[in-house]
């Protein structure tokens, strides 16, 4: 079995959110995605949210037009904000679901009930060779509706999984852990490239690193957190050092099945 390669997204919104707080430009995103991409990030992540709490048009515009790899816009399946992608162009664009009363994204997208919504969505991101993802929690019809949706690829909602773990739940823990393998699996049987985010750590993070199917983590608030204690390009290659490491147990483990067969 060839282990295939995963990359590492890092959401900069909560460095705005900073910024933010008292106003100014300082610190500024694009730095903040200069120093994730020299310390081993493979693309930028970044949510310009209906409010603008945090990431502005204004970033987005200067980091299409001078950060040196990909960025992944995040976005509400909304007029606006589909007019802006078409406009600025981004490499990917993950569709997410927004409300202004919540802190973060609370949830995985509705792509059943909204389903007649996000085709024109998708549709016109695609023909744009806009490479897009679906936040969606790992359930069969969600991830089979993601499909027919002809998306390219999930982005899996690990959330609670990792806040069972960070809990103590440990029995919901592991029936949040079966469900997320099971829907990888299901998602790269139906030939959708297969993402996850929300609430990893470093721990997490290489445990999950470990399944074939995920090819690409999107990380922000805890590196961001763990930027005030050491640096974000130490936070940054620390979380690479995990996700390599949950890649090398892959080897291994496909290393062991091959030498039984």
């Amino acid at each position: 079995m060839t282990v295939p390669p995963i990359r590492l997204g890092i959401n900069i919104d909560h460095v705005a959110t900073l910024r933010n707080a008292r106003g100014g430009p300082h610190p500024d995103p694009l730095r903040a995605a200069r120093l994730a991409v020299e310390a081993g990030a493979d693309n930028i992540t970044a949510h310009l949210r209906e409010d603008r709490r945090h990431i502005t048009d204004e970033d987005i515009a200067r980091l299409i037009a001078e950060l040196d790899c990909p960025l992944n816009l995040e976005m509400a399946a909304t007029p606006e904000m589909l007019a802006i992608a078409l406009k600025t162009a981004p490499h990917a664009a993950c569709v997410v679901p927004e409300k202004r009363t919540e802190r973060t994204t609370e949830g995985g997208l509705d792509v059943v009930g909204q389903f007649d919504t996000l085709v024109p969505v998708v549709a016109k991101l695609v023909d744009a060779g806009i490479h897009v993802s679906l936040f969606i929690a790992p359930e069969r019809r969600k991830i089979e509706a993601a499909s027919r949706l002809r998306a390219p690829a999930i982005e899996i909602h690990v959330g609670p999984w990792c806040a069972a773990l960070a809990e103590g739940r440990s029995d919901d823990a592991e029936a949040q852990w079966r469900a997320i393998k099971d829907g990888a699996r299901l998602a790269r049987g139906l030939g959708l490239e297969v993402h996850a985010g929300h609430g990893l750590n470093y721990a997490t993070a290489e445990t999950i690193s470990a399944l074939p199917e995920i090819v690409e983590l999107n990380i922000g608030h805890f590196l961001v957190g763990e930027a005030v204690f050491v640096g974000l390009d130490e936070s940054v290659r620390q979380m690479r050092t995990a996700m390599d490491k949950g890649r090398e147990t892959l080897r291994q483990r496909a290393s062991a099945r091959a030498g039984l067969a």
